[in-house]
């Protein structure tokens, strides 16, 4: 029997109400979104951090490189067949034959654990599958064990005639498990193949800010459709461009932004009575593994960083400096495991979702990033969601698990509208 957290969000009245709302209204909304996938392609995998405040529940990232498919609850890993089943007979449905390129870092088994999921999960789906590495100071082939000590097989990728290939193996489908942060290699520019992602949304070229322009609009049309305001499930933010942190410069910017935003979001609180403190987020606006992150609750503390806050905000991964920031209004997180704070993150493959984990930190605050040291995964299962409208049995949390799922969706709707601008750019 999978555990089922026992959620310590207090139902206060503003979520409680939106809740309801979501759920009297699931005929309208389910509409809604299969109409959308009709428009666009979701994208082929995807996961997205919620924060639920008890006032308010929104996403805080969307992860077109999801990497934590080992830490999903394997009761549900039949749903992870079904969808990639699913997404692949609906948009590339003459493939049968991926080669899977992860990250080129090698000595974090627990990644490895996810790419071993991953793998599994593709096979099971009647895929042919193998392993390739893009990794240009890696022995291959190279024999890994995983965190489980698992055993997989990275193999050497060669590039001829517009088409990659590992010795014999010539996939149809070349599927990313590596965000690009660092641009990505010659060996992929200019193949015949279709790669998955697209090779545009590696981090080296997507923003956040641009993702999270996509949601608001997204959330905009939706909220119109079901009468909510649209602020519940959407975080407000900002945006700087030019930013040297350890030069300080373009801080006047950041200074400014978080005013404004704060203005905002007081307002917001005002309005709805909430007396908690606004804080927000000033993150990186390319960029994962939970770097480059910082919360303030004053546009003050940006007068003054200290040399460690400017290092800290100045690179993010494989040290990419960081040039463009988004400020994000902060979403307290009300949600405990064994006391501890954590936050859902919901997977999705295509436009399914297939379930998901909480991350739990056991240093941080609820106002703090989680993606950070002390945190740990506790699988969610996302079945008996009441799903049915005025279903009276259904407990908080399961209810409250169908939420995570739309706005997980209505994340990913974002991701394919982020996609389809850049190949149809105005």
């Amino acid at each position: 029997m999978t555990k089922v957290p026992q959620l310590a969000t207090p139902l206060t009245k503003p979520l409680y109400l939106l809740e309801q709302k979501i759920l009297a209204q699931q005929v309208k909304i389910e509409c809604w979104l299969r109409q959308q996938w009709q428009i666009v392609d979701a994208p082929f995998y995807s996961s997205v951090d919620i924060r639920n405040s008890g006032f308010k529940v929104a996403p805080v990232d969307t992860n077109l490189f999801p990497a934590g498919f080992n830490n999903l609850n394997p009761d549900f890993l039949p749903l992870c067949i079904q969808a990639v089943q699913a997404t692949l007979s609906k948009q590339f449905p003459n493939v049968e034959s991926i080669l899977l390129i992860p990250e080129n870092h090698t000595r974090n088994t627990f990644y490895l654990e996810n790419i071993a999921t991953l793998h599994d999960i593709l096979a099971s789906a009647g895929f042919a599958i193998r392993l390739g590495s893009v990794a240009s100071d890696l022995k291959l082939p190279s024999t890994l064990q995983t965190a489980n000590d698992r055993t997989i097989i990275l193999h050497e990728v060669t590039k001829k005639d517009r088409m990659l290939q590992s010795e014999n193996f010539i996939p149809d489908l070349i599927l990313l498990n590596n965000d690009l942060s660092g641009g990505y290699p010659a060996v992929l520019d200019d193949l015949e193949q279709t790669i998955l992602p697209d090779l545009r949304l590696g981090w080296d070229n997507r923003l956040k800010s641009i993702h999270f322009e996509n949601y608001r609009t997204v959330v905009e049309e939706l909220s119109k459709l079901i009468d909510i305001d649209p602020w519940l499930i959407n975080p407000l933010f900002r945006n700087c461009g030019e930013v040297d942190f350890m030069k300080g410069e373009g801080l006047d910017c950041l200074e400014y932004n978080a005013e404004l935003l704060f203005r905002q979001i007081k307002k917001k609180y005002a309005e709805y009575g909430i007396a908690e403190e606004p804080f927000i987020i000033v993150k990186a606006d390319a960029g994962s593994y939970g770097m480059g992150i910082m919360s303030v609750k004053s546009p003050a503390e940006l007068q003054n960083l200290n040399r460690k806050q400017r290092s800290h905000m100045a690179k993010t991964k494989g040290k990419q400096t960081v040039s463009k920031v988004i400020l994000q209004e902060g979403i307290y997180t009300f949600e405990k495991w064994d006391n501890n704070v954590a936050e859902p993150v919901v997977y999705m493959i295509g436009e399914n979702v297939v379930g998901g984990f909480y991350r739990v930190n056991t240093k941080r605050s609820d106002t703090e990033n989680l993606n950070s040291p002390g945190m740990h995964f506790e699988p969610l299962a996302f079945a008996d969601t009441c799903q049915a409208p005025g279903q009276s049995t259904c407990e908080a949390s399961q209810r409250r698990f169908y939420i995570y799922g739309v706005i997980a969706r209505l994340a990913a709707l974002a991701s394919a509208r982020e996609l389809q601008q850049i190949k149809e750019p105005a």
